[in-house]
């Protein structure tokens, strides 16, 4: 079984931002006929391509396309941990900033006495975060594991 095409469309050229997501939603797909997938996860990424095909031009596309791509993308990290280019560190970097840069700021302003000083912990946190997202990526990398497209909304 073999994914099928996005089809063309004409009308999305005047719409820049449309424009992109469409051309990346082409090159996801171009970069998952790569992957070994199974049937069902082939069947419905199809079905969302033929939903797409089938909408007319008149409607938001861009949501549209939008949703799928993510329905896909999180449907292949869950089944077969497949992520593309900066996943983990898009995720990793909030949570690196709420789950270890607030509370050590709010440490380091307490104990100077300074709770302004809140704030100090943020760019800690967010380069915990990012640390730990970058190495999980290279992991991703050197399992085979990562599309080589990166996700931009």
């Amino acid at each position: 079984m073999e994914i099928i095409n996005l089809s063309d469309r004409q009308n999305i050229v005047t719409d820049d931002k449309l424009y992109k997501i469409y051309i990346q939603f082409g090159i996801l797909l171009s970069e998952l006929r790569k992957k070994k997938l199974t049937d069902a996860n082939i069947a419905f990424i199809n079905d969302a391509i033929a939903e797409l095909n089938a909408l007319p031009a008149d409607i938001n596309l861009r949501k549209i396309v939008k949703q799928k791509q993510t329905t896909i993308l999180k449907i292949l990290e869950k089944e077969h941990k497949i992520v593309p280019k900066n996943y983990y560190r898009n995720i990793w970097l909030p949570v690196g900033m709420s789950a270890f840069g607030l509370p050590l700021g709010a440490a380091f302003g307490l104990a100077i006495g300074n709770i302004g000083l809140l704030s100090i912990g943020l760019p800690i946190g967010m380069a915990i975060g990012v640390g730990v997202g970058v190495n999980l990526d290279k992991k991703a990398l050197t399992e085979g594991r990562q599309l080589d497209v990166e996700v931009k909304y």
